[in-house]
């Protein structure tokens, strides 16, 4: 702050200059500073100092004990358009500081940007957990072996065809030759592998016995 004699035009001019950026003399409320320049004015300035005369008004609001109850230094007035002082103390850069809040909107975007990323977290589980769990199965392509040639192929098809099991489904079938006249079942099947046990269904074709000498397994692959 740098203005002369308020009761001349230039020191005028220049406290209207001044208070176009500051609501007060001195600092962020009224004070004694306020309370001299006041008073060196004795009365409203004129109308083209609009700074000026908003100040005053403001300043004028006041009721007279109150503005003898504020504190701060005193700002004296010098005649001859002269600076008042070389420079009323503005508050601290550290106090400027506390009512700045450096971080608050980092803090408040990196809260913001968490929730999000919980949201979309939390959507992607829920997404996951609705799809359908992956069933592990397998294809297996089985021989059953007749005793002989006299042996009822379609009739031990048949039976091989009634073994039911949760997660056993039954495909195509047909009649390869071993030599001899004999013929043995080739038949593939799909299982799924938590729910049905190979050597298990082989023991249950292997029960026909009036039709069935042996099962082997011809192939076996993973789907």
């Amino acid at each position: 702050m740098a203005f002369g004699d308020v009761k001349t035009p230039q020191g005028l001019k220049e406290l209207n200059n001044f208070l176009a950026d500051n609501s007060y003399i001195s600092g962020y409320s009224p004070s004694k500073a306020d309370l001299s320049v006041f008073d060196a004015l004795g009365k409203a300035p004129a109308a083209d100092n609009v700074n000026v005369a908003r100040w005053y008004r403001h300043i004028a609001s006041f009721e007279a004990a109150e503005r003898a109850a504020w504190t701060g230094a005193p700002l004296p007035q010098l005649a001859g358009a002269k600076p008042t002082v070389a420079a009323a103390a503005k508050p601290a850069a550290d106090d400027d500081d506390d009512d700045v809040d450096l971080f608050g909107s980092d803090e408040e975007e990196d809260a913001e940007a968490e929730r999000i990323k919980q949201e979309r977290v939390a959507a992607y589980a829920a997404k996951k957990s609705k799809k359908p769990a992956l069933i592990a199965k397998s294809s297996v392509l089985l021989d059953v072996k007749p005793w002989d040639d006299e042996t009822d192929m379609k009739e031990m098809e048949n039976n091989v065809r009634t073994i039911v099991m949760d997660g056993l489904l039954w495909g195509a079938s047909k009649l390869v030759p071993v030599g001899y006249g004999i013929n043995k079942l080739q038949i593939m099947c799909v299982i799924e592998d938590e729910k049905v046990s190979i050597d298990l269904l082989q023991e249950k074709i292997e029960e026909f016995e009036d039709f069935v000498q042996s099962v082997d397994i011809a192939a076996f692959n993973k789907i």
